[in-house]
């Protein structure tokens, strides 16, 4: 046999070990897609925590800004409490950012039950100037607040749900703060 002949031969005979691979490769990774199918549907079905935001009211004035404030309410259907990683938000008005923030690590929710965040929203006065142009005649503001719930879950990990709430917020009057 010539070399030519053996070089044709041993090229054909890694040419169909190639094709095997690739039919084999083909498999497992098909496999390895199914898995991966089967888990993602089974976590979508876990029950997890849901919250709600409630709308924004007036809290205080101080030296510093305005305090407004809101609510999260969080339930969770597991039978051990969950940690609470951060809750993020983002106070807007005419389509401005006027206040945004992060609370790191504000507790947890309660085992089969319901928690409530109190979430400040500090808003200095620098930015209430700017809100004025939103006041109008009838002294109320405009809102958007966007907050991130951050929790994490064992097996599912860490993730946020996301809550938004507009509405109109009545502005205290001189008579209201004395």
């Amino acid at each position: 046999m010539s070399a030519a002949e053996e070089e044709q031969r041993s090229a054909a005979a890694a040419g169909g070990e190639e094709e095997r691979r690739e039919r084999g490769g083909g498999l497992v990774s098909g496999l390895v897609d199914k898995a991966k199918g089967f888990v993602a549907e089974k976590v979508a079905q876990i029950p997890k925590p849901e919250a709600s935001l409630e709308r924004v009211a007036f809290k205080s004035v101080s030296r510093q800004g305005i305090e407004l404030q809101s609510h999260v309410d969080v339930n969770n259907p597991y039978s051990h409490r969950i940690p609470i990683c951060e809750v993020t938000y983002t106070f807007k008005s005419a389509g401005k950012v006027i206040a945004s923030g992060t609370m790191p690590d504000p507790g947890w929710i309660a085992a089969s039950g319901s928690t409530k965040l109190e979430l400040p929203v500090k808003v200095p006065y620098d930015f209430i100037v700017s809100l004025m142009k939103d006041l109008g005649g009838d002294w109320d503001i405009d809102y958007v607040l966007e907050v991130g719930l951050t929790i994490d879950l064992p097996v599912v990990g860490t993730f946020t749900i996301p809550l938004t709430t507009e509405g109109e917020m009545k502005l205290p009057t001189f008579r209201d703060l004395f």
